[in-house]
């Protein structure tokens, strides 16, 4: 989720970074991760090296924070993150997921197997701590680390899944038959 940390920032630094993530975005779309380079990401945003690494450490540290703001704002623009645990949040959530996946796909030029790599693990982790937030909300005497996690990696699998199809079904379609895999092992837990 977002941190509060970000939401304090002074406007110059928000400005910039907006500037290095727009820059970074649209290089996605013409190129492959691997082949994209700090200079291209300063020459497109129009700044130089030391100011990029005075906001992330490497092009590694700035994919990370790009899906997470993205993916983040994906759940935002549904307010899940203010949500609770019930069945139509859950459904909403892998749909969400799903469509970040192809959106991801269809905008990026290429994704190779490192970028997924990174990009899995940034998904996971915000699924993770979205559904054990639900879930210690509504049930805190049971311990929520192993449901969310298998949860988490269900849905991103399930996602993963459907946004790598050549022939994909209605987005609809898939996840009422993938929700139930999904809600059955949350249930026991909410």
């Amino acid at each position: 989720m977002l941190p509060i940390l970000e939401e304090k920032l002074d406007p110059r630094v928000k400005r910039t970074r907006n500037l290095i993530l727009d820059a970074f975005g649209n290089l996605l779309a013409e190129r492959n991760f691997e082949n994209i380079s700090v200079q291209d990401v300063t020459e497109k945003a129009q700044i130089n090296r030391a100011t990029f690494y005075a906001h992330f450490q490497d092009k590694y540290a700035l994919l990370d924070h790009f899906i997470e703001q993205t993916f983040n704002a994906a759940l935002e623009k549904r307010t899940l993150s203010a949500c609770t645990y019930r069945l139509d949040n859950l459904r909403i959530l892998i749909f969400v997921v799903c469509e970040f996946l192809v959106g991801l796909h269809n905008n990026c030029a290429q994704i190779h197997e490192q970028f997924e790599t990174l990009v899995e693990g940034q998904i996971k982790k915000q699924i993770f701590e979205l559904l054990s937030h639900w879930l210690q909300q509504s049930n805190p005497q049971v311990s929520a680390e192993i449901p969310a996690t298998v949860a988490a990696w269900a849905i991103y699998g399930l996602a993963s899944h459907y946004s790598h199809k050549k022939k994909r079904p209605a987005l609809e379609k898939f996840v009422d038959e993938a929700f139930p895999l999904v809600a059955v092992n949350l249930e026991q837990f909410a």
